[in-house]
């Protein structure tokens, strides 16, 4: 299955050291290599790169490795093809506009029978199973608070509602951000660790490669990272439950939903 890489933080931070390990998956130490993407919200603003070609080999990976792009969050995406065919209109991450900000999603798993899902506003470009729900997903959004809600847990727990109701149609494990909230919905697989002083060093799974976070970052600085696995081999991830969305701001959460028993 692919895999994804999500990052909240309380002030602009690049990415490289995750994404280096991360790319390595995408047809080097993992078979990830029909496709990568990446997305980044910065002060207002939202930017993204695509590339239906393996991560590892990747003249624009190489570039975002070299070029530390400062973001509050970010939405990362390795795909390793079962739906849809291995082209630019099936590579996540996928954007639509909600409420006048730009929504982006990345999913890894598979589901069934998801052409059934009925779609009103939002139409997918490509044909992957992945770009369909999230039509459908934004759809019921929409339908339901037409404005930006009010009352921010109302929303959050239609999300969670909509998330299980994909997790019945197979394996859904998700990333999803308004440029304000980065959400995290695991259906199988999800991990998390949370990064603040005092910092100390971490050396990657997947490259040859460390780094002191004491020597980048300040006192007052909070970034918490996901990914489907663990991207380093010398610090404590947590696993997210089945079922579990979590709602992240400025690299804290700010919202729980699990799947009620």
């Amino acid at each position: 299955m692919c895999e994804l890489l999500g990052m909240s933080a309380n002030v602009p931070t690049d990415i490289c050291f995750s994404f280096t390990g991360f790319l390595h998956r995408g047809g080097g130490t993992g078979p990830h290599k029909d496709g990568w993407g990446i997305a980044f919200y910065e002060a207002g603003g939202y930017r993204d790169f695509r590339d239906p070609h393996p991560s590892v080999n990747s003249p624009i990976a190489r570039l975002i490795c070299e070029y530390p792009i400062k973001s509050h969050i970010v939405i990362s995406h390795i795909r390793q093809a079962n739906v849809g065919q291995v082209r630019l209109a099936n590579t996540h991450p996928f954007t639509r506009e909600m409420w006048g900000r730009p929504w982006c999603y990345a999913h890894n798993g598979q589901l069934s029978d998801w052409q059934e899902l009925p779609l009103d506003y939002y139409r997918p470009i490509g044909d992957t199973d992945s770009e369909h729900a999230f039509c459908w997903l934004m759809g019921e959004m929409r339908r339901a608070f037409p404005q930006p809600p009010e009352d921010c847990q109302a929303a959050w727990q239609l999300l969670h509602q909509l998330c299980e109701r994909l997790r019945g149609l197979g394996v859904f494990n998700l990333l999803l951000s308004d440029g304000e909230y980065l959400y995290t919905y695991c259906s199988t697989k999800l991990a998390h660790i949370t990064r603040r002083a005092p910092f100390g060093e971490a050396n990657l799974s997947d490259a040859e490669l460390s780094v002191n976070f004491a020597e980048h970052t300040t006192p007052n600085d909070v970034v918490s990272v996901v990914a489907t696995e663990p991207l380093t081999d010398n610090e404590d991830w947590f696993c997210l439950e089945p079922g579990e969305l979590l709602v992240w701001r400025n690299g804290e959460i700010h919202g729980c939903f699990k799947t009620k028993v």
